[in-house]
């Protein structure tokens, strides 16, 4: 099993990126798959999900009406636009992979994580 981010960067604030998790090794399309964060000496916390077929998505109030996740089944990839970047956006982005929306989770996976800096 592989999740691969990609996407991140350096950023002024009021702009944008576009992360990428390419994956392989199991079925990407019965995964719920959400993007995760974790600030310079915070816990990590969840950004957004999206359900297998990505007819539901939700977001932390953070990011709401900011940030989009969404998902390619065909490519078994799954995204997350970034606009109007604030500072606080600053973290370690991390890809996840869940065999179902409520735990216990037979299946858990994780990517390494991408850095995104907003900073002037």
């Amino acid at each position: 099993v592989q999740l691969v981010e990609s996407g991140g960067g350096l950023v002024q604030p009021g702009g944008s990126l576009r992360l990428s998790c390419a994956t392989s090794g199991f079925t990407f399309r019965s995964y719920v798959m959400s993007w995760y964060r974790q600030p310079p000496g915070k816990e990590r916390e969840l950004v957004a999900v999206i359900s297998g077929a990505g007819g539901f998505t939700n977001y932390v109030d953070s990011v709401k009406g900011r940030f989009t996740i969404s998902r390619d089944n065909a490519e078994n990839t799954v995204y997350l636009q970034m606009n109007s970047l604030k500072p606080d956006d600053t973290a370690v982005y991390y890809c996840n992979a869940k065999n179902s929306w409520y735990p216990p989770w037979r299946y858990n996976y994780w990517g390494q994580g991408t850095q995104v800096t907003v900073s002037s």
